[in-house]
C-alpha cells in the first residue's frame, strides 16, 4: 500500500479527488456536512422539542452547552494533535459526537437532551480541529485551498436544505430522528477514512507537554464565560445585567491565555490572521442572526422569503470559495482578505439599509449575498494561511486558536446585541436594528486593518 505523504506523490498533476486522496476527501467533507446539518436542523427543531419534553426553562442551555463543551474540546484537540497525531483526536471526537446524538435523540427528559447536546458538541469540537490537522499532514500545500473551499461547502449547503428538512421530518415523523438519523451516515463517513488515515505520522513524542495541561483548564474557565453570556442573554433585569457581565469579564480574562500573543493587537502574520478569524465570524453571524427578523417583522415578507435571502448569501459564499480553491489565484492572500473583508461591511450596510420602508427589499437581498461572497472568500483563505504560518508539531494548536477566537467571539457578540436589542427595541425598533447591525459592521471594518496586517514581516 502506497504512504500519503508529500515527499512520496509524484509532482503531476494531482486533486483533491484523486485516486490517492479520494476517500479520505469525500469523508472529511462528509463529517463537515453532518456536523453543520445537525446544528442547523437542532435549530429548527428544538421548539417543539421544548414543547414535547416540558423543557422550556432549558432552552437556553441547549444551546449554550454545546458551545461551551466545544470550547474546551477545540483546546483539547489541538494539543493532542500536535501531542500524538490526528487520528485518536479525530476517532474520539466522531465516538463523543455520535453518542451524544443517541442520548439526544432518544432522551426521555429535557435534562438528559441537553446532556446529551453537550456531549455532542464536545464531541464535534475534537474532531473539528483534527479534520483540520490532517489537511496539514496529509495534502500539499497547493491542494489545502480547494480542501477547505470543500468543507466551507460543506457548511453552506446544509443551510440551503437542512433547516427545510428538518422542519419536514418534525411536522411529519419524530423530533426524534433528526437526532438519530446523523449517527447513521457519521460511522459511514470515517470508516471510509480510515486507509488514508494511517498514514498520518504521528509528531515527535513531546515529554514536555502533557495532553491535560494548564491551557485545558482555563478552556473550562472561559467555556463557563461563554455559558454565561448565552445564559445571561435569555434572562431580564438585573440578573440578564450580572450574569452579561461576569461572562463578559471571563472572555476578556480566559481568551488571551488561550490565544497567540499578539492576537488582540492583531500583530502581523500569524496574530492577525487569528484575530480576523474571530472578526468575520463575529460580524458575519452576528448580524446574519438579525437580518430575517428585521425583514419579517418590519417588512412584513413571509419567514420562507427572509429565508431566501439567505440561501442566496449560502450560494455566494460557496461561489466565492469554489473560486478560493482554484490553482494560480493572481493575488495574494492578504488582498483577498481585505477584499472579503470590505465585501461583507458593504453587505452588512446594504441590508441594514431595508429598514428603510422606501428601499426595495431587493437591495437587502443583493447586499446580503455580497456578505456572503464575503464570508466565502475570507474563511477559507484563513484556513490556508493559518496552515502555511504553522510548523508541523503547531498545527493543531493554531487550527484550534482560530476556531477557538471565531467560537468565542460568536458567543460574545450575540449575548451583547441581543442584549441591545432586547433594551432598545420596545423604544425604537429603528435603533435596535441599526445597533444590531452596527456593532457587526464595526467589527468587519477591523477585519479590513486585521487583513493587511496578515503578512507576515
Amino acid at each position: 500500500m502506497t504512504t500519503i505523504t508529500e515527499e512520496s506523490i509524484p509532482r503531476t498533476r494531482v486533486g483533491v479527488l484523486s485516486p490517492q486522496y479520494r476517500a479520505l476527501t469525500v469523508g472529511m467533507v462528509a463529517l463537515v456536512t453532518l456536523v453543520a446539518f445537525e446544528s442547523l436542523a437542532v435549530t429548527t427543531a428544538m421548539p417543539t422539542v421544548a414543547q414535547a419534553l416540558d423543557g422550556l426553562s432549558l432552552y437556553a442551555l441547549a444551546f449554550g452547552g454545546p458551545l461551551a463543551a466545544g470550547v474546551v474540546a477545540i483546546v483539547v484537540s489541538g494539543t493532542w494533535s500536535d501531542l500524538r497525531g490526528p487520528t485518536r483526536p479525530l476517532w474520539h471526537g466522531t465516538a463523543w459526537f455520535v453518542a451524544g446524538l443517541l442520548i439526544a435523540g432518544l432522551a426521555p427528559s429535557m435534562e438528559v437532551l441537553v446532556a446529551g447536546r453537550i456531549i455532542q458538541g464536545y464531541g464535534a469540537g475534537l474532531l473539528t480541529v483534527a479534520l483540520y490537522v490532517v489537511v496539514g499532514h496529509l495534502y500539499p500545500a497547493e491542494l489545502r485551498p480547494r480542501i477547505f473551499a470543500a468543507f466551507a461547502t460543506g457548511w453552506v449547503v446544509p443551510s440551503l436544505v437542512g433547516p427545510a428538512i428538518a422542519g419536514l421530518v418534525v411536522e411529519h415523523t419524530s423530533w426524534r430522528i433528526v437526532f438519530l438519523a446523523v449517527p447513521v451516515l457519521a460511522i459511514p463517513a470515517v470508516l471510509v477514512m480510515r486507509p488514508g488515515l494511517a498514514h498520518a505520522s504521528a509528531p515527535r513524542e513531546r515529554r514536555d507537554q502533557r495532553l491535560w495541561d494548564k491551557r485545558a483548564t482555563i478552556a473550562i474557565a472561559a467555556a463557563v464565560a461563554v455559558g454565561l453570556l448565552h445564559y445571561g442573554g435569555q434572562q431580564r433585569g438585573v440578573l440578564q445585567v450580572l450574569l452579561l457581565v461576569v461572562g463578559l469579564t471571563g472572555v476578556i480574562f480566559f481568551a488571551p491565555k488561550l490565544l497567540p500573543s499578539g492576537t488582540f493587537r492583531m500583530s502581523a502574520g500569524l496574530p492577525a490572521a487569528i484575530a480576523l478569524r474571530g472578526l468575520v465570524a463575529a460580524s458575519g453571524f452576528g448580524a446574519e442572526v438579525f437580518l430575517p427578523l428585521m425583514l419579517t417583522r418590519e417588512r412584513g415578507l413571509s419567514p420562507a422569503f427572509a429565508g431566501l435571502v439567505l440561501t442566496i448569501s449560502a450560494l455566494s459564499w460557496t461561489a466565492a470559495s469554489w473560486y478560493r480553491g482554484r490553482p494560480n489565484q493572481p493575488f495574494s492572500h492578504g488582498v483577498f482578505l481585505q477584499a472579503g473583508m470590505i465585501s461583507l461591511v458593504l453587505g452588512i450596510a446594504t441590508a441594514a439599509l431595508t429598514l428603510n420602508p422606501h428601499v426595495p427589499v431587493l437591495v437587502g437581498v443583493l447586499g446580503w449575498g455580497l456578505a456572503g461572497l464575503g464570508m466565502g472568500t475570507v474563511f477559507p483563505t484563513l484556513s490556508v494561511l493559518i496552515l502555511e504560518y504553522s510548523s508541523r508539531e503547531e498545527q493543531g494548536a493554531n487550527s484550534a486558536a482560530g476556531q477557538l477566537a471565531a467560537s468565542l467571539s460568536t458567543a460574545t457578540i450575540l449575548a451583547i446585541c441581543g442584549s441591545l436589542f432586547a433594551a432598545i427595541e420596545p423604544h425604537s425598533a429603528t435603533t435596535a436594528y441599526l445597533a444590531a447591525f452596527g456593532l457587526p459592521a464595526v467589527l468587519a471594518l477591523l477585519g479590513v486593518q486585521a487583513g493587511r496586517r496578515t503578512t507576515a514581516p
